[in-house]
């Protein structure tokens, strides 16, 4: 992937807070400005991907859109270079300049089939490759071009319907997994400010038993507890990246549609853990 300014920004933001940071160095908003620090270098690149998304998923509804009209001209008896050409001042959203550059180059005088390609490069979307390549590989081998087009049209507007039903019906899915997540935090929470308090007080009481209460308030006195209660941020944490992942995969069929939302699970377990230790 390439850096762009904005990545460059997060990368030196990140740098500069992570270095502040050690000035503070042994005390408890040391690893608050680490947390802060992290993120201000990701954000960009999640920012950047949940974009790249979005533009993509318009791409294909414009496509679609695309070749409809290419269909209703070619059915006329419009030959498709022809179609085409008549077709590029007509608004289609993020595809608009790759269809006028598809155009121009077929008034150029550059074949059909290479020029296809090179807005198949252009678009660089698997789903409107896929259907490209039919479409030229039909006009280099003759027949009836319309019913061709319209069977891609058909193919392409059945794969972005599934797509939205699969949306739709794995959405109650999503909804419960942030739920379960701000449930298990919750829990995660209660232990790690009212649980632990609670046995390092017997620890200090001392008296009011022996053996294995007294044990249990000795492991988890003193420093041994700041050391269990960091490790519940990264239960926490580590909980958000892989609970995501796997949202984004029920969601949408892929890992990386799941990194959004590890990062949102992930930014909300920091802040609330953060937030409420100041509290608590």
């Amino acid at each position: 992937m390439e850096l762009k300014q904005i990545h460059w920004g997060g990368i030196i933001a990140a740098a500069i807070i992570i270095s502040a940071s050690f000035l503070f160095y042994g005390k408890g908003i040391f690893f608050f400005l680490i947390g802060i620090g992290v993120i201000a270098g990701v954000s960009p690149f999640v920012i950047n991907m949940i974009n790249e998304a979005r533009i993509n998923s318009e791409k294909e509804e414009m496509f679609l859109e695309f070749a409809r009209n290419l269909v209703e001209s070619v059915k006329t008896g419009t030959p498709i270079s022809k179609s085409i050409v008549n077709m590029r001042n007509k608004p289609y959203g993020v595809l608009t300049e790759h269809i006028k550059k598809l155009a121009n180059q077929i008034s150029m005088g550059i074949p059909l089939n290479q020029s296809l390609r090179v807005f198949s490069g252009d678009v660089d979307n698997k789903a409107i490759s896929r259907a490209l390549t039919l479409i030229g590989q039909a006009e280099r081998a003759g027949g009836d071009i319309g019913e061709i087009l319209e069977s891609v049209a058909g193919a392409v507007s059945m794969s972005d319907k599934l797509k939205k039903e699969r949306k739709a019906v794995i959405s109650s899915l999503v909804v419960q997994g942030y739920i379960i997540f701000l449930v298990f935090m919750v829990i995660i929470l209660v232990m790690q400010f009212k649980i632990l308090p609670m046995l390092s007080g017997i620890a200090e009481v001392g008296s009011l038993g022996s053996g294995g209460i007294e044990s249990i308030g000795t492991q988890v006195g003193g420093a041994q507890t700041e050391d269990i209660t960091g490790s519940f941020l990264y239960l926490l944490i580590i909980q958000g990246l892989f609970t995501g992942l796997v949202i984004g995969k029920l969601a949408e069929g892929t890992i990386k549609a799941g990194i959004r939302h590890s990062f949102s699970l992930m930014l909300l377990s920091f802040l609330i853990s953060n937030i409420a230790g100041l509290i608590l």
